[in-house]
């Protein structure tokens, strides 16, 4: 896989189009077809922005007050998929990190396979983390980011790094460490009991324009609702090392990603 290209500004996914290979049709005119994928953030609905990091004023569904002071995660293999099957692929991936005191919006620059072109897709969808054959796989600006998994663990990456504090049943501050990864038992000698890994599916898009914004959104409350609700005074640290935790956030995570507004400019 080749990485894709982070710059600070605005969270976008390039996507080059190419060629007619009918004969009978006019010469083509180089262009480049643009789609930019601009992740935002939100709490049921209620925008975050970096004034919200390290501040308790978010109440999980299970009415614990918390704060989110890191927010990291990890998608790859980003597809755009036509009504007639064709699909628009690029095997890639992008750390998305939006901790206090980084833009909360990214750039990301995304070269698409040669037969891209404008039109109605029936779906836009992404891997959240990476899937066990790219988990096994080394990649130098993630191990610099500290994502890696331990090997005693599994080894591989993190698929999100969710961190905070939040004011416990004897109402003390206290922190939570909830991270995903590969769902794993038997540390230092791990076996992998499920996948935890999922695929996002947006729903359809018509991109009519040179240059078009896909908005993924994603809502934080969602991966401590349903369908396990979470409690933090019990799952709050070590939830590596718990398999069945690990289930759990995965399943919650299913929900927590959605298509924004599309526009064609």
């Amino acid at each position: 896989m080749k990485k894709g290209i982070l710059v600070l500004c605005a969270v976008f996914f390039c996507l080059v189009s190419c060629n007619n290979d009918d004969d009978s049709a006019p010469a083509p005119v180089a262009s480049n077809q643009t789609v930019l994928l601009k992740f935002s953030h939100n709490w049921d609905g209620i925008p975050i922005t970096n004034d919200d990091f390290n501040a308790l004023q978010f109440t999980n569904a299970k009415g614990d007050v918390m704060s989110i002071e890191r927010l990291r995660y990890l998608i790859s293999n980003i597809v755009l998929t036509k009504s007639d099957g064709t699909q628009t692929f690029v095997n890639d991936y992008q750390l998305i990190d939006v901790t206090n005191g980084r833009d909360l919006e990214k750039q990301l620059t995304f070269e698409a396979e040669d037969n891209f072109s404008l039109g109605e897709f029936s779906n836009v969808s992404f891997t959240f983390g990476f899937n066990n054959l790219d988990n096994s796989q080394n990649y130098i600006d993630l191990n610099s980011a500290s994502f890696n998994v331990p090997d005693m663990l599994g080894g591989g990456y993190h698929y999100m790094q969710l961190d905070g504090k939040f004011r416990n049943a004897a109402a003390e501050d206290q922190g939570y460490n909830f991270h995903a990864i590969r769902a794993v038992d038997n540390p230092g000698n791990p076996t992998f009991p499920q996948d935890t890994f999922f695929n996002v599916d947006l729903g359809g898009v018509n991109l009519t324009s040179n240059t078009s914004t896909i908005e993924i959104k994603m809502n934080v409350a969602e991966w401590f609702k349903s369908p396990n609700m979470w409690d933090l005074n019990v799952l709050n640290q070590m939830l590596m090392p718990n398999s069945s935790a690990q289930i759990m956030i995965s399943e919650n995570g299913r929900d927590a990603f959605s298509l924004g507004e599309v526009t064609n400019e």
